[in-house]
């Protein structure tokens, strides 16, 4: 394989950001293992047979590998010269996301087990790893295809199909080393407080020793705005407060995106910093007022686009940061002011960028693969996995202002009954997890159905009716109390009634058009072409149709938002607004005019 530069170079945590790292992006030696026999063979041991572009997947063709075919393990072999300068501290091996289940070795002891293809977990390389010396680091990744499992939109069949894509397997995020002092920080939890003007912090230690404290200091485009500092030798989590005068409070918004600068740091008994780390944070409050989710105290109508996050060259893995910022970029060309993250918890760099460009999005899961095939009232069958993985996710993106909600489940498709099963009881788990970590955002139980929690904060459904006329009936009754919910195909109840909660439709339209298709094509060959309903004939149909089904969200005062299905074509699926390679597909001024309406729960506010 060529020589190249090391892909996907940036600082992979920008929230959290510290002087030294070294990325370990670019070339590894690497090996499928298709029967997951490798540890009897002795790949641990021995040198590996291929060459694989860390971070992208090897089923991507940016890897140098392109293997599509079902990936049952695969290993991961590369050494490592450690900085003569990193003396005297541990040195930690992060992982952004490797799917599924992997296991890290260093100089072939083990160091690290993670499960879940979509968060984040580290290795303490301990007193295996000095400075100035080599280690070895191996990594297995198994992706057993049978089984539940948190896939999001990877495809369970050989071939994608319908809107399931090229399956993920191994490393598909950064992988980095970052050295710190045996007592260092770790992740804070960032807090802002609208209401009290001021930022309230967690600072979790990994460790308390006499005399040491933290300090923060924070800061806008004019210097210093306020600090505050504590003893770190009492609590595991120091808190500390930061007000925000008035003369220096801009509330983070779509029109504002301001951010402050912060610097969290770790001193000893002698005063000398052991730890500093910079990192950001946004002025801003999410809440529920009747119908309405406010920011800031007034409704924003939430005009969302469902992003997939695949990309052609890179599946889960994009191309470049450029890329990340690019979707943001086109999504707010069309008139969309967020997202929803759709089946995969995006990398966090994403999110950076949502932050710094004032762009709304519901932090989500990849929760597709818990479904057993059994019987119809307890055919879905989420394990432990998915909870503790949700965690992860909810834990890691906790400070990001952008994130205006949390979705941890979609389209749990299950009848209801009178028995509590598996899938009731993960649901209220992961609803109540959700809760307990994060009080100042609503949750949504499952986004479209099954809605089994009475008490979620936001309820929702999914049509992809294509008759605007049609589809405003269908919607007609939210101001009775009576919306759209999804109802099994025999009209059986997936969910608990509705109890007045927000609502929206958070997937709609799903339009199929593409210009260059065929006429005769039918659509039968799901693996070709497809979309939702009848595929218009031309774009000038495309755009009656979606100005129509927009019209009908806008104009209803009760609705609080919308979500259209999607932001690009991907593979066969092709309703997006852009290409699977994001070139133009439509006049997008016509698409953003038609969003630019005013929205009537914005206009019976007054604004």
């Amino acid at each position: 394989m060529p020589s190249h530069s090391v892909p996907r170079p940036e600082y992979p945590r920008p929230q959290f950001v510290r002087r030294d790292w070294l990325n370990l992006n670019g070339p590894w030696q690497f090996e499928t293992d298709r029967g997951d026999s490798g540890l009897e063979r002795g790949l641990l041991t021995r040198e590996l047979g291929g060459e694989i572009l860390v971070p992208f997947p090897p089923e991507s063709e940016l890897s140098g590998i392109g293997d599509t075919d079902f990936l049952e393990a695969v290993w991961y072999r590369r050494v490592l010269s450690l900085p003569a300068d990193w003396a005297g501290r541990r040195v930690l091996l992060h992982f952004g996301a490797v799917d599924h289940d992997t296991t890290v070795w260093a100089d072939g002891v083990e160091v690290a087990r993670h499960r879940g293809g979509f968060t984040p977990f580290s290795a303490d390389l301990g007193d295996i790893a000095g400075s100035g010396q080599d280690v070895v680091i191996t990594v297995r990744a198994r992706d057993p295809r049978s089984g539940p499992q948190a896939r999001g939109k990877q495809a369970i069949k050989y071939a994608n199909h319908d809107c399931n894509y090229t399956r993920v397997t191994g490393i598909w995020q950064t992988v980095w080393l970052e050295p710190v002092h045996e007592t260092h920080l770790r992740r804070p939890r960032i807090t802002p407080d609208l209401a009290g003007s001021a930022f309230h912090l967690e600072l979790p230690l990994s460790g308390a020793l006499p005399g040491h404290r933290v300090r923060a200091v924070l800061s806008d485009g004019d210097g210093e705005v306020s600090r505050a500092e504590a003893r770190a030798d009492l609590d595991l989590a120091p808190r500390l407060h930061l007000p925000v005068p008035e003369d220096r409070r801009r509330e983070w918004g779509p029109d504002d995106p301001h951010l402050y600068g912060l610097r969290l740091e770790l001193t000893d008994a002698q005063g000398v910093v052991v730890d500093s780390v910079e990192s950001y944070a946004g002025l801003r409050a999410v809440g529920l007022r009747g119908k309405a989710v406010t920011l800031n105290g007034r409704p924003v109508f939430q005009r969302l686009v469902l992003d997939q996050g695949w990309y052609p060259d890179g599946l889960m893995t994009a191309p470049t940061d450029e890329a990340l910022v690019r979707d943001i970029e086109l999504a707010m060309e069309a008139g969309f002011n967020g997202a929803r993250l759709h089946q995969k918890v995006f990398e966090e760099r994403f999110l950076y960028h949502a932050d710094r460009l004032g762009y709304l999005v519901w932090g989500e899961f990849g929760d597709w693969g818990c479904e057993t095939g059994g019987s119809s009232g307890n055919n879905q069958q989420p394990d432990a996995s998915f909870v503790a993985q949700w965690l992860e996710a909810v834990e890691r993106d906790y400070s990001h202002p952008s994130i205006v909600g949390w979705c941890p489940l979609n389209e749990t498709y299950q009848k209801l009954h009178d028995r509590i099963t598996v899938l009731d009881d993960v649901t209220r788990a992961m609803f109540l997890a959700t809760k307990a970590l994060d009080a100042t955002r609503p949750v949504i139980d499952a986004s479209g159905y099954a809605h089994r929690v009475l008490e979620t904060d936001i309820y929702d459904s999914h049509s992809y009716e294509q008759d605007p006329e049609t589809f405003r009936k269908l919607m007609s009754g939210l101001d009775r109390g009576e919306p759209f919910v999804n109802a099994y195909e025999n009209g059986a109840a997936y969910s608990q009634p509705y109890r007045g909660q927000p609502y929206f439709v958070s997937e709609f339209g799903g339009i199929w058009w593409n210009p260059e298709a065929a006429a005769e094509l039918s659509g039968e060959d799901r693996t070709v072409s497809w979309g939702y309903g009848e595929r218009v004939r031309n774009e000038d149909e495309f755009h009656a149709r979606f100005s129509g089904l927009t019209g009908v969200l806008l104009e209803d005062p009760a609705m609080f938002g919308y979500c259209y299905t999607q932001l690009t074509d991907v593979f066969q699926e092709e309703n997006g607004i852009y290409r699977f390679d994001r070139s133009t597909k439509l006049d997008v001024e016509r698409i953003r005019a038609a969003q630019s309406r005013p929205a009537a729960i914005e206009e019976q506010d007054g604004r």
